[in-house]
This record gives structure tokens, C-alpha cells and sequence, in this order.
């Protein structure tokens, strides 16, 4: 993400000696960031300020070719200044590759993320994140965060950690201060899970669009963000293929006979399967808006969409599937799998239920 219109001063030192030729611009010059600041005089004259950038240095009328030498002789000073503080490599992050890959939800919030790093470290020069209280003035403004949100507190340090191992991996700076910072905050869902008096309920309630979504989540484990950008093309009438956006892991989901039944009676109203009332696709904030909304009229509180991965995954355990064949239906790795179900399975009665009937079952009975 530049934030200069020429990516370092050498290049802008370089334009600004082409630009003057016998005192006129060679070529027409198009500058960016330029702002103006119109006044009328105590004479009635009316001026105007120029400035190279919004609080930047005045400099002269940028149609002149005087004014744009001023211009070009801003910047490069302004690019000079930046070179080796934090900001530079945020800028140099957000143009990475490591982040061009990521999901697009990730993006949106990892930059809001950074513009919070860049306001509070932004000058900081990287000589000083050897320093032995930089973790600690790292960890003080990650407190200060946490007032507010402990949650969104540890979502900012894991960016500026994933930063500045970026900037080590490339030999921009020698260490990074914030790895294993440990988390503020804890919370566990496992409890949280959507009952089938919950699904009836909810199903009553919703629309027909929202009631897809539900059969998607509900047999397939998936993501909210990958079920929005889910097309019909990945269903063949017997399985779901998607690439998972988070993980990049291939699934192959084969459709349970209830969500088979709803989706080969869904009109395809757009390439996408999950669509609004007006046959377009979702945003992502207009459908937690009218999934939130949905749940209110059916009288469910506390639980969210998220919560149908956890649901499909307890329900699949309850049905007597393996961890391996959960892993394969959900995406997850194996050993995530099973931490999952140790959360979500914990001391679940049904499962007490479900071993004794299958001891039953093996077990010789006198008559």
C-alpha cells in the first residue's frame, strides 16, 4: 500500500530534475494528494494555499512549474523521513504476497488492524524493537485495547506479530517482540450449540433464503463466509466441492437426503446457492443482519451462525462418526478435530447412552 504517489525519494528527486525544461514542465504532470485552502483577505483579495499534502508544507500554485519543483521536493523528504520506521513496514506488508492471499473478511480486518499499529508506532524506528522494553510498550498499548476489547486486543498484537515476522523472514529487522504474547481472552463456546427444539423454532420463523442457509451449515459444517460464496457449480446432486477460504483445504461434502431435498427444490436465481429476497447475493453484514433479526423472532439468544459448525460437528459425534470422517466432512486437520470434540462432546449424556446401547448389542444375553 504506497502511501507516496512514487515509491521512494530517489525516484521523486530523479522527476523533479526531468520535470523543468527553459523553466516549463516537460510533460504534464498529474499530482496526487494536492489541497487547496481558499481565504478572502481583509482587502477583498481572494488567495489560495496550497499544500502538498492535507497538513503537509505550503508549497506554490502546483499549475506553475515552480510549484510543482515544490511538490516533488515535499515528497522526497517526506519518503526519506519514513525510511526505516514501523509504518514502513506495515505499507511493506499490506503489499505482500502473505497478505494478497488472504480472505477477503481477513483483509478488511486486518487493515483496520494496522491503521491502529500505524497511529500509535507508526514513527517508531526499527532500531528500537531490539530494545529490551520494546515488548513491553508493545504489551502496555495491547492493554490499553483490552478496556475496551479483550478480544479485538489480541486480534491487533497477532497483526503486528505476523508484521514484523514477515519483516524478519525478509531480513528487514533481526527479531520480532511480540511472538508468543499469549492471549486476553478466553472464551469457549462448546457449550453453545443449537438444539433441535432451536432448529424447529428457527425454521418456523425464517425466510426461505435464511432456511437454505441453515440446511447448508447445519450438514455441511461449513463456514459462513465460504457458504455465501458457495455456487451452484459445486453441487452435483450428490456432493458439495468447495476450497475452504480460510485453511485453503479442498472438502467434498457428500448432501445428507434433507439438505439434498431442499436444494433440488431451490430455484437457481444466480450462480451463487445463498441469495436475498431479491435473487442477489448476500453481504456479509446484510446477512448477519437478517440471520440476527430471524433468530430475535424465534426467540434464540446467544447463539450465532458460527455456532452451526460446533452443532454439525457434536451431531455428527452423536451419529457415531469417527474423527477421521468428521475431519473429512468439516475440513478440519485431525488433531483439531479432536480437540473439538473434546470440547463439544465433553460429558455429553447422549453419548453415555449411545455406548451402552452398542454394548448391548455385543453382549449374549441367557435366556
Amino acid at each position: 500500500m504506497a502511501l507516496f504517489p512514487y515509491s521512494s525519494g530517489l525516484q521523486m528527486i530523479s522527476r523533479r530534475k526531468r520535470l523543468l525544461k527553459n523553466g516549463r514542465p516537460v510533460v504534464r504532470v498529474k499530482l496526487k494528494g494536492i489541497n487547496s485552502i481558499s481565504k478572502r483577505l481583509a482587502d477583498g483579495t481572494k488567495v489560495t494555499y496550497w499544500y502538498a499534502w492535507k497538513g503537509g508544507p505550503r508549497i506554490g500554485d502546483p499549475r506553475t512549474p515552480e510549484g510543482q519543483v515544490d511538490y516533488f521536493e515535499a515528497c522526497a523528504t517526506r519518503v526519506s523521513g519514513k525510511l526505516g520506521v514501523l509504518e514502513t513496514l506495515v505499507d511493506g506488508y499490506l503489499d505482500s504476497a502473505d497478505f494478497a492471499q488472504r480472505a477477503p473478511r481477513t483483509k478488511q480486518d486486518y487493515r483496520s488492524k494496522c491503521k491502529l499499529i500505524v497511529q500509535r508506532f507508526g514513527d517508531m524506528p526499527l532500531g528500537a524493537l531490539a530494545a529490551r522494553g520494546a515488548r513491553g510498550e508493545f504489551m502496555r498499548w495491547r492493554d490499553e485495547l483490552a478496556r475496551s476489547s479483550p478480544r479485538q486486543a489480541d486480534y491487533a498484537w497477532s497483526v503486528l506479530s505476523r508484521v514484523l515476522s514477515w519483516a524478519v523472514d525478509r531480513g528487514e529487522i533481526e527479531k520480532n517482540p511480540c511472538e508468543r504474547g499469549g492471549r486476553l481472552y478466553h472464551s469457549c463456546r462448546a457449550e453453545i450449540i443449537w438444539t433441535d427444539e432451536d432448529e424447529t423454532a428457527f425454521l418456523a420463523e425464517a425466510s426461505p433464503e435464511l432456511q437454505l442457509a441453515f440446511m447448508l451449515a447445519i450438514w455441511t459444517g461449513q463456514r459462513q463466509g465460504d457458504l455465501l460464496r458457495l455456487p451452484w457449480s459445486s453441487y452435483d446432486g450428490e456432493r458439495i466441492r468447495l476450497k475452504q477460504s480460510k485453511t485453503k483445504v479442498n472438502v467434498v461434502v457428500p448432501t445428507g437426503q434433507p439438505l439434498r431435498d431442499v436444494l433440488d427444490k431451490t430455484a437457481r436465481r444466480s450462480p451463487l446457492v445463498l441469495v436475498n429476497s431479491d435473487g442477489r447475493p448476500w453481504t456479509a453484514d446484510g446477512f448477519r443482519s437478517s440471520w440476527r433479526k430471524a433468530c430475535l423472532r424465534a426467540g434464540i439468544a446467544g447463539k450465532t451462525f458460527h455456532d452451526l459448525r460446533g452443532t454439525a460437528v457434536t451431531r455428527l459425534a452423536l451419529a457415531g462418526a469417527t474423527e477421521s470422517e468428521i475431519a473429512v466432512v468439516t475440513g478440519h486437520t485431525l488433531s483439531f478435530t479432536r480437540s473439538m470434540l473434546d470440547a463439544y462432546t465433553e460429558r455429553n449424556p447422549q453419548l453415555g447412552e449411545n455406548a451402552i446401547r452398542k454394548l448391548e448389542r455385543r453382549t449374549k444375553f441367557p435366556n
